[in-house]
C-alpha cells in the first residue's frame, strides 16, 4: 500500500478526496497528527495522512513523527510518498517548481531521532536517505506536470518554527543544501528504521532570505507571494503524486533492500531481545523476529 504524507498546502488538498475509511489508530508512540483515511486512487488503496493535523495545528517540531509512520506500518503502508513546501537554496530553482531530492542535511535537535531507544541498538544504513526506486517512479512521470521537476537536490532540514537569518541561508548554501524544510527528518529516518520506502516532492515557495528583496516590497506582499507560489505548487504536487499513483496501481514496486533492511541493522543479539521490547515495538521488529526465529 502507498501512504500518501501531506504537508504544508497539500494536506489540506489531500483531504478533499471524498470516500475511503477513517482508521484511528493508537501507538505505543502516541496518537499520530490526524485520523488516517485509506481511499482508492486509480484503483489502488492509498493512505492519507496531513502531517500537520487537521487546521495545520502541529509545528514542524510538535509532529508526532513517529507515531505517524508507526501508524502507517500498522495499516499495511509499505511506500510513503510525502510532500512539504520548502525555500530554494539555489537561482536555478525556482517558486512553484517541484524538486524530488535524494540527499539531505540535518540541523533538527529536539526530536525524537530514532524509534529504537531502549531494548535494543538499531543502526539502519542511511546513505542514500530516499529510496531511488520511488524517486524514479516520480520522475518517470514528472513531464505531466507543467512546471518543473528537478531531478536532484539536497535538502537541508532545520529545527524552525522560525525560519533562517540571511547569515543561516548563506551557510546552508555553503554547505551544499539545495532546499531548506523543516519536516523531512526525522521522518525520512524513521521510515526507514520501518523498512518503507519513503521519497520526497518538495514545493518551492519562495528564495528563503539569501537573495535580496526590493526594499519597496513589505512583509504583507512577501506572504502574498510565497501563499500563491504555494498554491501554485501544491496543484503540481498533486497532479505529480496523481501520476506517480497511476503507474504504480498498473506495475507495483517490487520489493527491495528497504524492505528487510533491519536484517543489518539490528546489532543486538537475537536471544536479547526481550518479550518486552518485542511488544513495545510491535510491528515494526514482527518481520525481523519471525525472519530470525
Amino acid at each position: 500500500m502507498i501512504g500518501v504524507i501531506g504537508g504544508t498546502g497539500l494536506g489540506e488538498t489531500l483531504f478533499g478526496v471524498s470516500g475511503g475509511q477513517t482508521y484511528n489508530v493508537d501507538t505505543p508512540f502516541g496518537r499520530p497528527s490526524n485520523p488516517i483515511r485509506v481511499v482508492k486512487w486509480h484503483g489502488t488503496e492509498v493512505a492519507l495522512l496531513a502531517r500537520h493535523g487537521d487546521g495545520h495545528v502541529c509545528s514542524p517540531s510538535a509532529v508526532p513523527y513517529r507515531a505517524n509512520i508507526y501508524a502507517l506500518k500498522t495499516l499495511g503502508v509499505t511506500h510513503i510518498i510525502a510532500s512539504g513546501a520548502v525555500g530554494s537554496l539555489r537561482e536555478h530553482i525556482h517558486p512553484r517548481h517541484l524538486v524530488v531530492p535524494q540527499q539531505v542535511i540535518d540541523r533538527t535537535h529536539r526530536r525524537p531521532q530514532t524509534f529504537f531507544d531502549e531494548g535494543l541498538a538499531v543502526h539502519v544504513e542511511f546513505a542514500e536517505p530516499f529510496c531511488p526506486v520511488l524517486r524514479t517512479l516520480l520522475l518517470s512521470v514528472a513531464g505531466q506536470v507543467e512546471t518543473t521537476v528537478h531531478s536532484r537536490g539536497t535538502y537541508l532540514c532545520i529545527e524552525g518554527p522560525a525560519f533562517s537569518s540571511v547569515a543561516e541561508s548563506h551557510m546552508h548554501r555553503a554547505w551544499g543544501g539545495d532546499i531548506v524544510g523543516m519536516t523531512a527528518l526525522p521522518e525520512a529516518k524513521l521510515a526507514r528504521e520501518a523498512e518503507m520506502s519513503y521519497a520526497l516532492v518538495a514545493l518551492v515557495t519562495d528564495y528563503d532570505c539569501w537573495q535580496p528583496r526590493e526594499q519597496a516590497c513589505d512583509g504583507h506582499a512577501v506572504l502574498e507571494e510565497i501563499i500563491g507560489h504555494l498554491k501554485a505548487a501544491t496543484l503540481n504536487a498533486m497532479t505529480l503524486m496523481r501520476a506517480a499513483i497511476e503507474a504504480y496501481a498498473i506495475k507495483p514496486l517490487p520489493p527491495g533492500p528497504i524492505q528487510t533492511g533491519l536484517d543489518l541493522a539490528v546489532w543486538t543479539d537475537r536471544e536479547k531481545i526481550t518479550p518486552e521490547a518485542a511488544a513495545r515495538y510491535g510491528v515494526l521488529l514482527k518481520r525481523y523476529l519471525e525472519a530470525h526465529q
